[in-house]
């Protein structure tokens, strides 16, 4: 069982980096700025499966399902947490350990963009993210 925090394993300039692939997958590949943008990242292949494997987890356990600190006791606080404890380590397993490359990173972060989504909005989860780095907000 994962007992580190994310947090610990990824360095500030890769949680920016992570966010700024995020930002532009969500975005769509409009511009020629995003097509190249987008090609930069995908050569890394499988650093970039990585990458966003790290960065998911965070996402999920310090972003999308914070639970306020006047319901960290309830049983529904400790549902949360359990299924994010699984899907974080799926998530992981997945991009980690699963030999995946771009394709694989592309699509955990469309799994990341739904999730967020589903709770608020995209730019608001990434902006968060970015700011709690210490380094503010990046360019994509």
């Amino acid at each position: 069982m994962e007992t580190t925090s994310p947090k610990a394993q990824l360095a500030p300039e890769q949680i920016l980096r992570a966010a700024d692939y995020v930002e532009l997958v969500w975005r769509g590949q409009g511009s020629q700025e995003d097509k190249a943008a987008l090609a930069e990242f995908h050569a890394e292949g499988p650093e970039l499966a990585r990458l966003i494997g790290e960065f998911g987890a965070l996402l999920l356990a310090d972003y999308i399902t914070a639970v306020p600190d006047e319901h960290a006791g309830c049983e529904s606080a400790y549902a949360l947490r359990q299924l994010v404890t699984v899907a974080s380590r799926c998530l992981k397993c997945w991009c980690l350990e699963g030999g995946g490359g771009t394709q694989t990173g592309l699509i955990a972060a469309g799994f990341l963009i739904e999730c967020m989504q589903e709770v608020d909005q995209v730019s608001q989860f990434l902006a968060d993210v970015r700011g709690d780095t210490g380094y503010g907000v990046a360019a994509a």
